[in-house]
C-alpha cells in the first residue's frame, strides 16, 4: 500500500494505492461515500482493496478534497468538485496501472460522483459497480438530519425536546452539520438539487447497480435508465451493514457478504 498526494497543486488529494501482486489486467477507483457513511465503509474498503491487489487488481482509494487525509476543510466540499476529483483519481490510477481496464466502484454518494463524471467525458471507466447509490439528495439529506438528531438524542441523558421540533419545522435546521462533519451552503444546496434526470448513464460503459428490494427509488432510477437502453445490470443486494451506524455486537465491521459480493462484482 502506497500513501501519496496527487492531483494539481491548488487540489491535491491524498490516496493509497494498493499495487497488484500479479497480472490481473484490471485496476478499481473506489469512490467513497460522504462523512460518516465514509467512517463506517472505511475498514471494508481497505481489506476489499488488500484482497483484490493479491488476486492482481491495482486499487486507488482516495479522500475528496476536503474529506479525509486530503487538503481543505469540511466546508470546502461540494459535488461539482468531487465530480473533478474522481477524474483526477481516474488519470492517477491511469498513471500507475498502465494499460488495465479500469473499474470504478461508487456506494451511497460516492455512486452518484461515479455517474456525475463518468458523463462528464472527462475520463473513461470500463465499468460502473454503483453500490447503494444515492438518487435522490433531497431524500439523503433529510435522512442525514433525522439520523443527526438520533445520534444527540443518543448523546445526551435528558435530550432537548426543540430538537425534533425543529427537525419538523424548519427545512434547514441541522444541515450545518450531520454526524459531526460541517455542510456548506453550497452542498446543501447541490444535494437538494440531486435528482434521478441528473443522474444519467451513459453508452460507453457498463453499469451494475446493487441494493437492496426496499430501495425502490434506486430501482426506479436504475429501470429507467435501462428503458434508456443504457447497458445497466440491476441486482438486489441483501447486507447488514448499517451505513451510519457503528457495528453492533452481531454487525462485523467487515460484512463477509459485503466483501464477496463485491470481490465477484470487480473479478466478474
Amino acid at each position: 500500500m502506497i500513501p501519496m498526494l496527487f492531483g494539481p497543486a491548488s487540489r491535491q488529494l491524498f490516496g493509497l494505492f494498493h499495487a497488484p501482486e500479479r497480472d490481473g489486467g484490471a485496476a478499481l477507483l473506489i469512490c467513497q461515500p460522504f462523512g460518516q457513511e465514509a467512517i463506517r465503509a472505511h475498514r471494508l474498503f481497505r481489506v476489499l482493496a488488500d484482497r483484490l491487489a493479491r488476486a492482481g487488481v491495482a486499487v486507488l482509494r482516495f479522500d475528496y478534497y476536503g474529506t479525509g487525509d486530503s487538503p481543505g476543510e469540511d466546508t470546502d466540499g461540494e459535488l461539482e468538485g468531487w465530480r473533478r476529483d474522481v477524474c483526477s483519481a481516474h488519470e492517477e490510477l491511469r498513471r500507475r496501472a498502465g494499460s488495465r481496464r479500469i473499474f470504478w466502484l461508487g456506494s451511497r454518494l460516492g455512486a452518484a460522483m461515479a455517474v456525475l463524471a463518468a458523463k462528464s467525458g472527462r475520463c473513461d471507466p470500463s465499468r460502473l459497480i454503483l453500490w447503494d447509490p444515492i438518487v435522490d439528495g433531497a431524500r439523503y439529506l433529510d435522512v442525514l438530519r433525522a439520523g443527526h438528531v438520533d445520534a444527540l438524542e443518543r448523546s445526551y441523558c435528558v435530550p432537548d425536546p426543540t430538537w425534533r421540533r425543529r427537525l419538523a419545522k424548519d427545512p434547514d435546521a441541522f444541515t450545518d452539520e450531520l454526524f459531526g462533519f460541517g455542510v456548506s451552503p453550497v452542498m446543501r444546496q447541490q444535494l437538494r438539487s440531486l435528482a434521478p434526470h441528473s443522474l444519467q448513464l451513459t453508452a460507453l460503459h457498463e453499469t451494475v447497480m446493487l441494493a437492496g428490494p426496499e430501495d425502490h427509488t434506486a430501482h426506479q432510477w436504475a429501470k429507467a435508465e435501462a428503458a434508456r437502453h443504457m447497458p445497466v445490470k440491476i441486482s438486489e443486494f441483501h447486507h447488514p451493514l448499517i451505513w451510519t451506524s457503528d457495528p453492533h455486537p452481531n454487525n462485523a465491521m467487515v460484512p463477509t457478504e459485503a466483501l464477496q459480493r463485491l470481490m465477484a462484482e470487480v473479478h466478474e
